[in-house]
């Protein structure tokens, strides 16, 4: 499952509660110019409209052998396909405590361009730097543990 783009930022600025896989709905150019790898994630999101689930502000670039595209909007709102039952869950889910729908990555599956995301509440600051002294204890643990481990 090569990935095609990832978005970074996400686990740092949000606590992800629980992934979700879907369907990307591209054109074929848009296909060819993805598995090149012209996709940039940064500032994506997911948001629910008419009762489908869109992917806003994604970029994917033109695929120059395709010819001129004209009238291209590389940052489209791209559908997302997924079950039924998922999108009542994340309706339900999202209205009622704050949520959000977070992209995470883009890759591909069999041919099929897939996208990852996560039903996620946002961090605060302060979460952001309990987080990051936590995960740097973790690794100074573990520099010890190896170290006494090997007799260093």
């Amino acid at each position: 499952m090569p990935k095609l783009a990832v978005n970074k930022y996400a686990k740092s600025d949000y606590d992800l509660l629980e992934e979700f896989e879907g369907g990307l709905v591209l054109t074929g150019a848009e296909v060819k110019a993805a598995k090149k790898g012209s996709v940039n994630m940064k500032g994506a999101y997911l948001s629910i409209m008419s009762g489908e689930l869109y992917l806003k502000n994604m970029h994917i670039g033109t695929y120059a052998p395709a010819g001129e595209q004209k009238d291209y909007d590389p940052t489209h709102p791209r559908k997302v396909l997924i079950h039924k039952k998922e999108l009542k869950k994340l309706t339900g889910k999202k209205s009622s405590d704050g949520l959000t729908i977070v992209p995470l990555s883009v890759y591909t599956l069999r041919d099929k361009v897939k996208i990852g995301f996560a039903l996620a509440r946002g961090k605060k600051k302060y979460e952001k730097r309990a987080s990051l002294k936590k995960r740097d204890m973790d690794r100074r643990v573990q520099e010890e543990m190896k170290k006494t481990r090997f007799g260093d």
